[in-house]
């Protein structure tokens, strides 16, 4: 009687970051990367504002990406627009887009561009209930600026992969209206037993910091930034820096697992995936000397595919997602046993 086949599954690396890898395209001149930071105001202004767009000129000088600054809602034209990877809200206060400027800006992140919210973003555009689902959360209150402790829940993002776990600092920290956990990513929350929240409180689940792919685009958001001092604390800037590099395609879409199941002599793959707005995924496998790929599908943030059947042996099973919009890519290899 045969024996059934086993199959024994075995990470190639321990850290996790070394599992992705970015395309093979060049990288694009620093030019041809330009974040529009958007920065006006129809109520409070944070004197935060000059040193958050400082900040991000600093960034992005460093980092490969123009930033070009502007409290003209004139700049939000589809024309305009089509210039930039990404646009983000930095401290915006109020309504400071008409129709037709929204129009356009909803149209823009339906192409595949991104968006970046900073602080009071989130206290912008109450009227306009596709900008909320955009931003994840209206602002609701805040307690006076003081220290607290956050969790950082998700580490695997670009804006996170380079935060303690526990991250204490001084800000100013919002009570939002609803829970974005329901349509985002979240990323960071905020423990409220290390300060006092005031009579928003959350309670448990309090994030402050989220991520979503939403209508074709990517959008990331931060309640953090309200102080000038934020802007010159190395741990804040990197946050700031992946948050851009997400928002704009410069990060390579991330694997954050993958799952087998032997099917007689085949392999059953699955990998949830994120950071990718148009993605392609497949899986390959090399067999004595040939090279056999096929192409997976796509169920929201999984793919999943099932390998031709494979003889004896050890094998290396390569899976592949590509962001389309990008040309970006992450690659993580497995190996597999088959008895």
């Amino acid at each position: 009687m045969k024996r059934p086949a086993k199959v024994a599954v075995f990470a190639l690396a321990t850290f996790a970051a070394s599992l992705q890898s970015a395309s093979a395209r060049p990288e694009q001149a620093p030019s041809a990367v330009r974040v529009l930071v958007f920065t006006k105001t129809v109520g409070f202004r944070h004197s935060s504002i000059p040193s958050a767009v400082q900040a991000l000129r600093e960034l992005g000088a460093q980092n490969g990406f123009t930033i070009e600054a502007t409290d003209d809602s004139g700049a939000f034209s589809e024309s305009n627009l089509a210039r930039y990877a990404a646009v983000a809200f930095a401290l915006t206060t109020g309504d400071v887009l008409n129709d037709a400027q929204q129009t356009a800006f909803e149209r823009y992140i339906r192409s595949g561009h991104g968006f970046v919210g900073l602080h009071s973003a989130s206290d912008t555009e109450y009227s306009w209930p596709w900008y909320g689902r955009l931003i994840g959360a209206f602002f609701k209150s805040h307690p006076a600026i003081q220290r607290a402790t956050l969790d950082v829940a998700d580490r695997r993002h670009p804006s996170t992969e380079r935060l303690p776990r526990r991250w204490t600092r001084t800000d100013e920290w919002y009570n939002f209206a609803t829970n974005p956990r329901r349509s985002a990513r979240v990323l960071v929350t905020i423990d409220e037993t290390t300060y006092a929240p005031g009579a928003g409180a959350m309670g448990r689940d309090h994030p402050i910091a989220w991520a979503h792919e939403f209508e074709g685009g990517r959008a990331w958001y931060t309640s953090g930034g309200h102080t000038e001092e934020s802007y010159a604390e190395p741990l804040f800037r990197a946050h700031l820096l992946g948050g851009i590099r997400y928002a704009t395609g410069l990060a390579p879409p991330q694997i954050l697992s993958i799952t087998t199941r032997l099917r007689g002599r085949r392999v059953a793959v699955s990998a949830q995936y994120a950071g990718c707005t148009r993605c392609a995924a497949s899986i390959q496998v090399r067999v004595r000397g040939r090279t056999f790929s096929r192409s997976m599908r796509l169920e929201g943030t999984r793919a999943q595919a099932t390998t031709r059947a494979l003889p004896a042996g050890r094998w290396t099973l390569v899976v592949r997602v590509q962001d389309q919009s990008t040309d970006r890519q992450a690659v993580v290899r497995r190996t597999v046993r088959i008895r």
